[in-house]
Order: C-alpha cells, then structure tokens, then sequence
C-alpha cells in the first residue's frame, strides 16, 4: 500500500468511529484500522463516502499507508490492550513518527509510556479528549501533551477537527509527557462536581419543594439564560422534561438512583491526595455516587427506620420563589469553588511534574466540545490571562463577587437542606471550604499539639522562628527547641 494518508486511527468503536469520520470531514486523508476488520468495513459501508479513507486490513498495511512522519492516533480500551497496542505501532514505525493515544488513561501511565517510546526515537502524545461521541464527530475538546516537536504535526490536524468557541479551536498543546491527560482527568474531576451540585439542586426542589421534573426542568431552562449557562443545565433541563411513552411518568422518576463511574473522578481524588491539595467538592460528589451505588447499605438503613426530618420545607409561594433563587445562588458559588479548586490541583501538579500550563488556555479550549463547556468560562479565562487568579480563582474581582453576592443564598440553601434532611454534600462541601479558606485562624494548632503530644512531631509557634516539642509527660510541661 502506498502512502497516502497524513493520519490514521486504531479502533473503530463509536469513538474511534467517530473521530476517524471527522478527520476525513475536514479535508484529511484518513488511514483506519481496526483489530476485527469486520468494524472497519462497516465503517466504510456506512461512511466511506463522507472522506478520503484508507481502510487496512493488517497492522502493518496501516502503517505503510501513512505518511512521514507518520501519526496515529489509538481509541482502545484502557490499559493492558493500549500498552499493546503502543508496543504493536513502535515496533513498526520509524524514529520521529508520531502515536498519540486519544484515550482516557491515568496520566502516570502515559507519562511512563512517553518515556518508554521516546527512548526509541518516537513521539507519544496522550490526548485528552472530551465531548462523548458527538463531540468526537461534530468537533470536541482536545488536550495533547508530548513534545513541542509533535505538536508542530499535530496542530494543523487537531485544529481541523476541534471544537470551535468564538472562532477559536478548542484545542492547546497543554505541556510535556502526562499533562494532557493529566488535565483532562481534572477536567472530568470537575464535571463529577458540576453534576453533582446540579443533582442536590434538583433534590432540593424536588424532594424539598415539592416540585415536578417538569416544574424543576423550567427552572433549569431559565437559569440557563443566566451566568450558569452551560452544557449540562442545558441536557439538565432536557433530562427533566423528558417523559417515558411506556408508562406517561416522569422518565427521570424510573431511573434507578446508582450512578456510575469510570476512574476519572476517583483518579482526580486520589491525586489531590497525593499532591495535598484540597478539591473537597469533587471529592464528594465521587463519595456521593459512591453511596448511591451502596444498595445494601441503603436498603438497611431503610429498615431501621431512623427518626428524622421528611425533607418537607413547607413554604409559601413566595417563600418557594426565593429559595428556587437562592439555590440557583447557591449552586453558582460552589460551581465557582469547584473549577478553582480544579486549577489549583493543575497548578500544583504543573510544578511537581515540570510542566508549563497555560491556565487561560485551558479555560478557552473548554469553552466548547466538552461537557462543562459553559460562558463563565470566557471570565476564568480572562482572570488567568490579567494574572488575577494566580493564587486561586476565587480572588479574581468577577468571581470574588460572584461569591460574596451569593453567600447568604448559599447559607441559607445549607442550612435548611440540614434542618430538614436533605443531602448535599457538595455544596456544604464547598461552603465549608469557602469558610476555611478565609478563616484567619484554623483548629490545626490544635491538631499539631496532639500530634507532638503522641508522636513528638514537633509544631512552630506564631511568635519565634524554628521547630519545637513539648516533653508532654514531663511536670510542667517542659518545651525544648527541636
């Protein structure tokens, strides 16, 4: 086979498909391969018209029918098949050939697979990848990593494709080896907290007002003419007005309440932890899919039948209309605290990891293609950009007003949820680490003290320089310079 084609994809499931379909609507000349040829000639059968394709039946006519320096970019399953196939594609290729894996992997694993094929004269990319299936075809979010000598090949290719927000394409070369991937995952970390807080809204108006999915889908279509206007209010909303043609109910009543989850949320946990860096509203918005999908737990605590408020505001007309208005506050606040608590871990990471991320640019490329695309995003970008939210989003003008204008609502929002037993624990989550972020003294002194009392782990005092330690068991309590 000669080579023809300047981009080749491996996997042809529904986002490989996709992704493959909307190379070839922008003028590339698609090489496509799939381990069952059976997918690649439905493929062809069924969109082989749409582009400039190159379908191979083997791994080996794949890669011939690429031109120098050859890319390809994989969408397989995580893990053990994409080593697999990294290993299958380099054993092929020639140094300064180019394979980019467009899936969703653990950014550890891609900064190890990054060095691992450079060191044979390739390039590896990790690319993030957002906006489902429909993105991959009409024009996603992308974030590539690897080298700056990659970048040169892949950007005329990735901007042809990308999402497009202003007239901009939503896609940055994000940093070195891991880091596309790496912001990526904290991009998911942020949509596990963007829904959440958009479920204890709806719980809120639900179980506490006492309001339909119909009711409730009006209120998410109007607070979507707001500053909350977004993607997910949006399908939010949708979601909610849908009703189920077997039965005439709400479909969203007939859903059974375990939601599931695929790594990425846990993955953005798991490396604040590592990092100490505190995202406590995605952390609970994984921990509360987490218990949604306890279904022995819950269907014990039923039965014990525990003593408590129903949930039932009981409120006037008027009362209602103000509170609908003070969650709408309420969940704009800790949206604001989940996207900063976001780029926080970014920025530490950058700094662990010796990557250089444009902060700005991350915000811009979200703007379109990805699922928590939103118009604020727009004012993150430009916080980054006067250099406003270098120390955290938070204390940029916009958002610091933003915040100190919704405080009361949001307050208020948590404290009737916990006087009349209704979760949500992503936004007092978020207050709570609004409240310790201005808090000018913490309780951790006293926590340093118990910890030098059991384990003489020394603490600083506030008045003098240099570590110390109580001999705690000694008469009077004797303090020495550590």
């Amino acid at each position: 086979m000669s080579a023809e084609a300047n981009v080749g994809v491996v996997g042809l499931a529904a986002m490989g498909g996709s992704l493959a379909r909307n190379l070839a609507h922008h003028g590339n000349k698609v090489a496509v391969f799939n381990r069952t040829y059976a997918r690649t000639e439905k493929l062809m059968n069924e969109h082989g018209t749409e582009g400039e394709f190159y379908p191979a039946k083997t791994l080996e006519e794949f890669v011939d029918s690429l031109v120098k320096p050859r890319t390809a970019i994989i969408m397989v399953k995580a893990g053990e098949p994409t080593d697999a196939m990294i290993n299958a594609l380099a054993d092929l290729m020639e140094p300064g050939d180019i394979i980019v894996d467009a899936g969703n992997a653990y950014f550890p694993d891609t900064i190890r697979r990054e060095k691992e094929i450079s060191a044979r004269g390739l390039h590896f990319v990790g690319c993030g990848v957002s906006g489902g299936e429909e993105g991959a075809l009409l024009g996603p979010s992308m974030m590539p990593g690897g080298s700056e000598e990659s970048w040169k090949t892949l950007k005329p290719i990735f901007e042809s494709i990308a999402a497009k927000a202003e007239g901009e394409p939503c896609v940055a070369h994000i940093g070195l080896n891991g880091a596309g991937h790496f912001v990526k995952m904290v991009h998911n970390g942020i949509e596990y907290s963007d829904m959440q807080l958009i479920a204890e809204s709806y719980d809120l108006m639900r179980r506490g007002l006492g309001m339909t999915p119909a009711e409730i889908g009006d209120v998410f279509e109007e607070w979507n003419k707001t500053e909350l206007d977004s993607y997910l209010i949006e399908i939010t909303a949708e979601v909610l007005h849908q009703v189920d043609k077997k039965t005439g109910k709400p479909l969203v009543d007939l859903i059974v309440d375990h939601a599931g989850m695929k790594g990425t949320g846990t993955w953005t946990v798991q490396t604040a932890l590592s990092l100490a860096v505190p995202v406590t509203g995605i952390a609970e918005a994984v921990f509360a899919r987490g218990l949604s999908s306890e279904a022995d737990l819950r269907e014990e605590a039923a039965k014990q039948g525990f003593a408590g408020p129903n949930g039932e505001l009981n409120l006037n007309s008027e009362e209602k209309k103000a509170f609908i208005e003070d969650i709408r506050q309420a969940l704009y606040a800790s949206k604001i605290v989940a996207y900063a608590q976001g780029f926080n871990e970014i920025t530490t990471a950058a700094k662990e990891y010796g990557w250089d991320i444009d902060l700005a640019a991350v915000a811009r490329i979200w703007r379109g293609g990805c699922i928590i695309r939103a118009k604020f995003l727009n004012r993150i970008s430009e916080a980054f950009e006067s250099g406003e939210a270098n120390v955290s989003l938070l204390f940029a003008p916009y958002f610091k007003n933003a915040i100190e204008t919704a405080e009361k609502s949001w307050r208020n929002v948590v404290a009737q949820a916990a006087l009349n037993g209704l979760p949500t624990p992503a936004f007092a989550s978020s207050l709570s680490y609004f409240d310790g972020l201005r808090s000018k003294r913490l309780p951790a002194a006293l926590i340093q003290g118990q910890r030098d009392y059991f384990g003489a782990h020394t603490y600083q005092r506030v008045d003098q320089p240099g570590a110390f330690h109580t001999l705690w068991a000694e008469p009077g309590r004797e303090e020495i310079e550590a």
